[in-house]
């Protein structure tokens, strides 16, 4: 199946160009590139708008608490255009590795 060949080989780019190297437990991506957000401590903070990220008042935002494992080198992984975080989002186990566009950091 050429598919399913292409999915790995995209997967394993994409884990190259953040340096992630996957261990103990396999984490899904998560594509929030279409979302402004605040890295904040031990929260990622992210909105479709930025205004709605910035109205702290509102509650119009989504977070998300970093996820720190001993296997994991890190929970930030910093690229040139992108940013890869390893987040836990303290609903039914779930994990995921959240993927943000630099350009909308606030």
């Amino acid at each position: 199946m050429k598919e399913l060949k292409k999915y790995f080989d995209l997967q394993a780019k994409i884990y190259e160009y953040f340096g992630y190297i996957e261990d103990w437990t396999v984490i899904p991506l998560e594509d929030s590139t279409d979302m402004y957000w605040i890295l904040d401590k031990d929260t990622v903070l992210f909105a479709k708008t930025k205004e709605k990220l910035l109205d702290e008042g509102s509650e119009l935002y989504y977070s998300n608490t970093l996820y720190n494992q001993n296997y994991l080198l890190k929970n930030v992984y910093y690229g040139k255009e992108y940013t890869m975080i390893c987040i836990d989002t303290q609903t039914d186990g779930n994990k995921f590795l959240q993927i943000f566009d630099n350009n909308k950091q606030i």
